[in-house]
């Protein structure tokens, strides 16, 4: 084995064992409530237009604990299972769910005007707001929650867009918590969000 793929292979190897040491702390490590005690490098100031033409800042938000998520309306699976997984714990919190709400921001401006995501949040819970701008506006803030957003060309023209799809719980104060887990009971992930009401 040569030099270069010796060298490799430890670096694989590496990398791996890091990869499992992480994985294992984060298993090990006990569950607790988390607050937002400090200001966090995820989140912060922006600009943008809801579903109903209305310019939109960070302030029109605080003052409620709500969940932001970032996608587009031409999303095929993730985006729309994560919006009504959504509407799903909003609907069990009942009358408390006018305490909290959440965002879904498109990484698609081009497309997503306020129009169409109008027409799009009409099948999912009315604490929903959808919030775009110009590529400008919404770069700035997939930047500032850390986003991954790319447009990938399809055979035969059009694009998709490729994003990550973390869902963040922000307190009342607008200060981001944690990654909010959906991927569990309605109930669980329910009564999680109401302890920050």
């Amino acid at each position: 084995m040569s030099n270069r793929a010796r060298f490799a292979a430890a670096i694989s190897a590496f990398v791996a064992s890091a990869a499992l040491l992480v994985a294992a702390v984060i298993y090990v490590l006990p569950q607790r409530n988390l607050t937002a005690t400090q200001p966090s490098s995820v989140g912060g100031a922006f600009q943008l237009t809801d579903q109903n033409g209305r310019a939109v800042t960070e302030a029109d938000f605080r003052g409620k604990p709500h969940l932001v998520f970032f996608g587009f309306t031409h999303c095929p699976d993730i985006c729309p299972t994560a919006l009504f997984e959504i509407s799903e714990v909003l609907r069990r919190l009942g009358p408390d769910a006018e305490k909290t709400g959440a965002i879904f921001v498109s990484v698609d401006p081009e497309r997503d005007r306020p129009e169409k995501l109008k027409e799009y949040l009409s099948s999912f819970h009315p604490r929903i707001s959808a919030l775009t701008g110009t590529p400008e506006q919404v770069g700035a803030m997939t930047r500032a929650y850390r986003v991954y957003a790319k447009k990938v060309p399809l055979d035969g023209g059009g694009y998709t867009m490729d994003h990550s799809a973390i869902v963040y719980l922000m307190d009342k104060n607008g200060q981001f918590v944690a990654p909010f887990n959906l991927k569990r009971t309605t109930d669980a992930a329910a009564a999680d969000l109401k302890r920050y009401l």
